[in-house]
């Protein structure tokens, strides 16, 4: 029997399919149009998470394919313009997937977006990153770093949040696998 889906719902699948296809090789998950970060492996967030040259490389592609801007490896070659569009983008998505990360390992309670997929994250980052930005991600109170979080004002939440980078990304070298 054939399904029927919308004009509009198979471009995106087309475009997903295509955008994705790199991590499908490189990460050996499926990935749709409907995946969050929350279906991904702890092991591809954990590589992902590190932003060097190899996961950067991962994100540009993915957020370049699904913003019509080619592969990955054209990145050098974009307009300053567009450049810019790619780094929001992937700074933006960067912070989610820590953000992940840090609530796998009991580090956060939620933050917001979790339940946005990928694909929509990307390509609504206009009218949803603003406010999504806006929210700051919620410590889990069991969490033995949390005192700083829970000391501080509201301003300097997201601060403490982000001091524990540095610690997540020591912290996730022992589920990424050599590259």
């Amino acid at each position: 029997m054939t399904q029927v889906i919308s004009l509009k719902e198979g471009k995106t699948q087309l475009l997903a399919k295509k955008a994705f296809r790199n991590w499908k090789s490189r990460f050996k998950e499926d990935f749709t149009p409907e995946t969050c970060l929350g279906h991904i492996s702890l092991e591809t967030l954990s590589f992902l998470a590190q932003g060097q040259d190899k996961s950067t490389f991962y994100l540009y592609d993915l957020i370049m394919g699904l913003n019509h801007l080619g592969s990955g490896f054209e990145f050098n070659e974009l307009s300053p313009q567009n450049k810019m569009r790619v780094i929001d983008r992937y700074l933006f998505l960067l912070d989610r997937i820590r953000y992940d990360c840090m609530k796998r390992l009991g580090w956060l309670a939620h933050y917001p977006g979790e339940e946005i997929p990928l694909v929509e994250m990307i390509t609504r980052f206009e009218t949803l990153s603003p406010n999504l930005q806006a929210q700051i991600p919620a410590m889990n109170p069991g969490f033995a770093g949390s005192k700083e979080f829970f000391s501080v004002s509201t301003y300097e939440k997201e601060g403490a949040v982000r001091k524990l980078i540095p610690r997540l990304i020591k912290e996730l070298q022992h589920f990424t696998e050599p590259v």
